[in-house]
């Protein structure tokens, strides 16, 4: 198949299992990065079952191929599938929202492996139909083309980032946890999911499992069972005037960390979740133990970057729909506006000054 990745960061770990499985992927990236990796293909450091040290896995050595090219110039009737791999408010841009237009209407089925869910995605869910989200979105009319039923979602488990020192072709695995996509609404749709997953789980290296896999399943709710994670590690990163690390955002108050991935967990579950589809707390705060970096959003903001994703915002403002209010997630999302608008303020005063 020939799948095409918006994103070419996180996107080249999802690029890179494809590719190891025989799948052609054509990443959509800015211009600078796109010539990179056409020159020099992508670098992906995973570390094996039972080995000490990350190997790196190179696209040329793989029996799919890779390419990359600009929003403007890609597309989408050409290819099986799309996968959505960039922060949400990137989509706000020109060119990509532009891009997402042509996608839209091509009728391809699209996998998010954001962790921001797509709208249309949202709109699968009978108790979110009628529930005005938008504010929760950069742009809530880049998803207003989508048909729901041909987007999905895929739970973002696995953990990686760019070394500072690499160039922009190069991703690091720190966790190489699965990704867990829901079925599409089309049989034809969720066949064509189920392949790619079959054929990733099915890529050996000397013999050995590749961690990594793409796993799919019938539930719609699945994936939210990151939301949980989210909103107990990733955005309690946010000081009011600082940084943490995830392992610290979980384990510096355990019983606080529980109480709050309980209280997301039976949020999805008033939306129609079953507690099978959820990750129990001791699981995610044993993987915690070794996330020792703020998590992506913490290090944006703490960068001076004045938007990002607000799945933590999404959560509150369901819950507020849903009659379920949680004081420690009304702090979250305060915390997180302040430093946002912080951010924002030295951009206003050099338009005015």
């Amino acid at each position: 198949m020939k799948m095409m990745i918006l994103g070419a960061s996180y996107g080249s770990l999802l690029s890179t299992k494809l590719l190891m499985a025989g799948h052609d992927v054509t990443l959509i990236c800015r211009a600078k990065t796109a010539a990179l990796i056409n020159a020099e293909g992508t670098e992906v450091r995973i570390k094996l079952r039972d080995e000490e040290t990350h190997r790196s896995f190179h696209s040329d050595d793989m029996p799919g191929r890779v390419d990359a090219t600009t929003p403007e110039m890609a597309d989408p009737s050409r290819y099986d599938m799309i996968a959505l791999a960039m922060q949400e408010p990137q989509y706000s841009s020109a060119e990509v929202r532009g891009l997402m237009k042509r996608v839209a209407k091509s009728g391809k089925p699209c996998l998010s492996i954001m962790n921001m869910p797509p709208l249309a995605y949202l709109k699968r869910i009978e108790q979110l139909r009628d529930i005005n989200l938008d504010d929760c979105y950069d742009n809530a009319s880049v998803w207003a083309d989508f048909d729901p039923g041909k987007v999905t979602l895929c739970s973002p488990d696995p953990q990686a980032f760019r070394p500072p020192e690499d160039e922009a072709n190069v991703l690091h695995v720190g966790l190489p946890t699965n990704f867990k996509a829901a079925d599409f609404d089309d049989p034809e749709d969720s066949a064509k999911l189920r392949q790619l997953a079959d054929d990733i789980a099915n890529v050996r290296v000397e013999g050995k499992d590749v961690p990594v896999k793409l796993r799919v399943y019938e539930s719609l709710f699945v994936p939210m069972a990151k939301w949980s994670m989210l909103l107990t590690g990733n955005y309690r990163c946010v000081l009011p005037h600082s940084v943490q690390s995830i392992h610290d955002a979980v384990h510096g108050d355990i019983d606080q960390a529980s109480t709050m991935y309980a209280w997301v967990d039976s949020l999805a579950q008033k939306l129609g979740a079953s507690p099978d589809d959820m990750v129990p707390f001791e699981k995610y705060a044993n993987a915690a133990l070794s996330l020792m970096k703020p998590s992506s959003a913490a290090r944006a903001i703490d960068g001076g970057v004045s938007q990002i994703e607000r799945v933590d915002r999404l959560v509150q403002t369901i819950g507020q729909n849903l009659g379920m209010v949680n004081d420690t997630v009304d702090t979250i999302v305060n915390t997180v506006d302040t430093r946002l608008e912080e951010n924002r303020v030295p951009v206003r005063m050099s338009k005015t000054g």
